[in-house]
């Protein structure tokens, strides 16, 4: 995910990491749907166009902002997205 994005696809690329960060949490740290739609609406804030490294936050997979890095020393099996986690849309 990187590039100059439209302001369409930037916003379309927010709102598909803020569902696939939700799931995450969901599913591996057990939040609940709305304090899982809280942590990403506070982790995926919207930056109007213009705002330096507005796409920084896009340069990796929500499935590993959504983990804590010591979920991955304890679950090393987590360390990759599952598939299912590709089939959030």
């Amino acid at each position: 995910m990187e590039g100059v994005r439209s302001e369409d696809e930037y916003v379309e690329t927010l709102q598909l990491e803020r569902r696939r960060f939700a799931w995450v949490q969901e599913r591996y740290l057990g939040k609940t749907p709305a304090e899982a739609a809280a942590a990403a609406l506070d982790f995926y804030k919207y930056e109007p166009p213009g705002t330096p490294y507005r796409d920084l936050v896009f340069h990796d997979h929500a499935w590993h902002w959504a983990l804590p890095g010591y979920y991955w020393k304890t679950h090393p099996e987590l360390a990759r997205p599952c598939e299912a986690y590709f089939d959030v849309e």
